[in-house]
C-alpha cells in the first residue's frame, strides 16, 4: 500500500501544521485574538493526529527522523514517547475496552466504579456525554493519565520515567516560542492548547465498544468533512485498526473498495457522520463507565 519511501502527504501536511501554529500565536493574534486562537488549537488537533501517524511508521522508513519531525511538544503535558507506547499498547486487539489492559479505554472495572464516590460517579457520567467530553475530557484524562504514571515511576517503572524525562527538552523550543515570539497571552494559548485537544476528543468519544467480539470493537464514522482531515481519516477506525501501517492518505479508497467487509467485520457499528453522533450524544451517554460485560480473570 505504501508507494514510496517519503510520503510527501504527511511530511507537506506537518510543515503547514507548524506553519498554521506559528501564525496562529503571532500575527493572526495581533490581527485578532479569537482568530489566532481557533487556527492555534486546530493546529495542536491536526499534530496530534500527525504524531499518530508518526508512531505508525509515516511519512520515512527510518523511525528516528520521523520522531524527529513532531520534537516539539505542542500538546504541552502530553510525551510523545508516552504516547507512542500507550497508543502501540492499546493496537492489541484482544485487549480494546479493557479497563487495566486497554491504555485508551474509557470503561472502568465494575468493582472500581462501585468504589467511588458519588462525585466522581457524576464526573464520570458526564464524561461519557459528547459535551462532557469535549468539555472535561482532556482535563479528566489529563490528570489520569499523569497519576498513574507517577505510580508507575515511584514503583521502578524506568521506561515511563525516560519518556517524562525526555520530554523536558521537547517543551523548552514551545516554551521560549511562547514566552518571547509568540503574540497572544499565555493563557490564550494554554486555552487554544486545550481546545485543540478537545476536538480530538470527538474522535476518540465513540471510536471504541465494548462486545464480545474483539472484531466489533472499533467502530467506522463515515464523514468526509472537515474534521475527517483534521483526524486524518482514522474516523474509519477499524480499517486503521487492521491496516496499521497503511497512510491516512489511502484509508478512504482502502474502505470504499471494501465497505461492505469492514461493515460486516466490525458488526455494524458505523455512524453516516460527526453530525449523526453530535445529534444522537451531545447530551446523551452512548455508554456506561464501568464496564457492561468485563469480568476480572
Amino acid at each position: 500500500m505504501r508507494k514510496s519511501r517519503l510520503e510527501w502527504p504527511t511530511l507537506g501536511l506537518l510543515l503547514l501544521c507548524y506553519a498554521g501554529w506559528m501564525s496562529g500565536t503571532t500575527w493572526l493574534a495581533q490581527i485578532s485574538l479569537p482568530l489566532g486562537m481557533l487556527v492555534t488549537a486546530l493546529c495542536v488537533g491536526l499534530f496530534s493526529s500527525l504524531q499518530h501517524e508518526i508512531i505508525h511508521g509515516h511519512p520515512f522508513e527510518n523511525k528516528r527522523l520521523n520522531e524527529a519531525l513532531v520534537f516539539p511538544a505542542l500538546p504541552l503535558l502530553i510525551p510523545y514517547l508516552r504516547f507512542r507506547d500507550a497508543h502501540l499498547d492499546h493496537h492489541f486487539d484482544a485487549k480494546l475496552t479493557d479497563p487495566y489492559d486497554d491504555p485508551e479505554s474509557n470503561y472502568l472495572d465494575p468493582a472500581v466504579w462501585a468504589g467511588l464516590s458519588k462525585a466522581k460517579q457524576i464526573l464520570l457520567l458526564i464524561n461519557n456525554t459528547l459535551a462532557g467530553r469535549i468539555v472535561l475530557g482532556v482535563l479528566i484524562s489529563q490528570v489520569s493519565f499523569m497519576i498513574g504514571d507517577w505510580r508507575a515511576m515511584r514503583n521502578g517503572d524506568a521506561r515511563v520515567a525516560r519518556g517524562w524525562l525526555l520530554h523536558l527538552p521537547a517543551l523548552v523550543p514551545v516554551l521560549l516560542w511562547l514566552s518571547y515570539v509568540a503574540q497572544m497571552p499565555f493563557w490564550a494559548a494554554l486555552l487554544a492548547t486545550y481546545l485543540g485537544l478537545s476536538v480530538v476528543k470527538i474522535r476518540t468519544f465513540l471510536e471504541h465498544q465494548a462486545h464480545d467480539r474483539a472484531s466489533g470493537r472499533t467502530a467506522i464514522v463515515e464523514d468526509r468533512g472537515p474534521l475527517a482531515l483534521l483526524f486524518l481519516n482514522n474516523n474509519l477506525h477499524v480499517v486503521h485498526h487492521i491496516h496499521p501501517r497503511v497512510p491516512w492518505y489511502d484509508l478512504p479508497r482502502l474502505y470504499a473498495d471494501n465497505r461492505a467487509h469492514y461493515q460486516t467485520r466490525n458488526g455494524g457499528y458505523v455512524f453516516a457522520s460527526y453530525g449523526e453522533i453530535f445529534r444522537k450524544y451531545l447530551w446523551q451517554r452512548k455508554d456506561p463507565v464501568p464496564h457492561p460485560i468485563w469480568r476480572r480473570p
